[in-house]
């Protein structure tokens, strides 16, 4: 297995020069080509009124086993004496395992088929209590595919499956682009904005990045708009128009970074860079320097938890879309440190402590803005984890258990196919790495068809969800 940095920083450098590169190469050799040229004949859809998704990754991996778990005695059994080890000193952890009789408030009261149950981690109890409100909903064994596969294919390659399993970088990449491993230029939330960017008023704001470059931002025509938790970004001496103590050195390099080129890249670069430029001074007269009274008290966190940072700067947008002339949006938020090969018990609690109350932190803002039935957040991350202990973590897995939170959404459910608890069953390809029985493509349709794209531009969006059974998971309301 490939390892590399979890830094989602680092990560998303090298993913965004690589994406930079390709679009200079006219995109060559990309399996996409034809499905870009599809997407620039596609109709513009409208929309009349407001729309967003929010996309949560967990940059490393996250270990879903001790995310979502098994509680009903027979199967929460199997997963314990997979996982125990020697019981880690001051935690409830025995190994990575996690006892039963730690589980009970967290336990759901949706039961699944055959009377198994699911509980969250122990320090999932805000999350618990939206599930509960049936505002989010489980979604489980996700994972990248390219046709519905079979352990027996799996192991006969009988079928064609997604590129460099199991390796970070290029599992983040898929994930976000839906086609392609690292080196992607383009992801399904920008190319799903594509189509719906041209009812915005300022269309610099329709894909939003509070955590760095995001691939899944990426479009043809909508651009990942990069923010920080603490708002726009800009040049300080052209803000303060002021370099060395001369406004002519600030025009003079206001100048040079933003004049067009002959060079592919460097046009590119200087594209966006003018359109910072350009989109700063709306943002910070929309937004103004610190949050609404409002938004701010819903985000008790943010000072010391950089997730719940992120949402309230998305809340606060959300905030002022109509000022903003926004009728859809995409936002990219996320954190790093899953990938727990070890420390998983002393790691892994606080990671997802802090997820679980940034999203109820969230979904609160949702509704106290009155917009709770037109924003859908969703969680991804790399890959899911082997239910086999490495001594003190887990390793590199495929598909994963995720969550979809809001007003619209069918609330306190699961969706998909609840996998069985082992080593052996026919669901995994060893070590209890779980083999998806839900496509990316599959979730991203169903987001897309509720944010406004037509079924027949779905997979266009998404150009290989014609090899899956799509709307079948039922995530929204009718």
């Amino acid at each position: 297995m490939r390892h590399t940095s979890d830094n989602p920083q680092q990560l998303n450098r090298r993913s965004i020069l690589k994406s930079s590169a390709a679009i200079a190469l006219q995109r060559l050799s990309m399996p996409m080509a034809s499905s870009l040229g599809l997407m620039a004949n596609a109709a513009a859809q409208s929309a009349n009124d407001y729309k967003a998704l929010v996309c949560v990754f967990l940059y490393g991996a996250n270990d879903h086993y001790n995310t979502v778990i098994p509680y009903d005695l027979s199967t929460h059994n199997t997963y314990f004496n997979i996982r125990k080890g020697t019981v880690t000193a001051g935690s409830i952890y025995d190994g990575i395992a996690i006892p039963r009789d730690a589980l009970t408030a967290t336990a759901l009261s949706t039961p699944l088929s055959g009377g198994r149950q699911m509980a969250l981690n122990p320090e999932m109890t805000a999350l618990k209590s939206v599930f509960e409100n049936k505002r989010a909903s489980v979604l489980m064994n996700i994972g990248p595919l390219l046709v519905p596969t079979t352990l027996a294919q799996y192991n006969n390659k009988s079928v064609p499956l997604p590129p460099k399993l199991f390796s970070h970088n290029d599992q983040q990449a898929y994930w976000q682009s839906s086609y392609q491993a690292e080196g992607a230029a383009t992801g399904w939330g920008g190319r799903a904005a594509d189509l719906l960017v041209s009812g915005n008023s300022r269309s610099a704001l329709t894909c939003i990045s509070v955590n760095g470059n995001a691939l899944f931002l990426s479009g043809q025509n909508a651009i990942s708009y990069k923010m920080s938790s603490t708002g726009a970004t800009t040049v300080n001496a052209i803000k303060s128009k002021s370099l060395f103590g001369s406004a002519s050195c600030a025009n003079v390099l206001q100048t040079l970074i933003t004049q067009s080129s002959g060079i592919p890249m460097a046009n590119d670069y200087s594209t966006v860079t003018k359109r910072a430029l350009d989109t700063y001074d709306g943002v910070l007269a929309a937004i103004g320097t610190s949050a609404s009274a409002t938004v701010n008290a819903l985000f008790p966190t943010s000072a010391t938890n950089t997730l719940s940072a992120q949402l309230k700067m998305v809340a606060r947008l959300i905030e002022q879309q109509s000022m903003l002339g926004i009728k859809r949006q995409v936002f990219m938020v996320g954190m790093g440190g899953f990938d727990l090969h070890d420390f998983l018990p002393t790691q892994h609690p606080a990671l997802l402590q802090k997820l679980s109350v940034s999203m109820k932190e969230f979904d609160d803002a949702m509704m106290a803005l009155g917009k709770s039935n037109q924003v859908t957040t969703f969680t991804a991350s790399d890959f899911g984890r082997t239910l086999a202990s490495n001594g003190d973590g887990s390793d590199h897995g495929w598909g994963s258990h995720h969550f979809v939170m809001g007003g619209a959404v069918n609330g306190g459910q699961y969706f998909g196919i609840a996998p069985d608890i082992g080593l052996t069953h026919t669901q995994q390809v060893g070590s209890g790495r779980l083999l998806p029985s839900t496509a990316i493509e599959q979730l991203g349709a169903e987001l897309a068809t509720w944010f406004g794209v037509s079924s027949t531009d779905v997979k266009t969006v998404l150009p290989n969800a014609s090899k899956f059974d799509l709307n079948k998971l039922g995530l929204f309301k009718s």
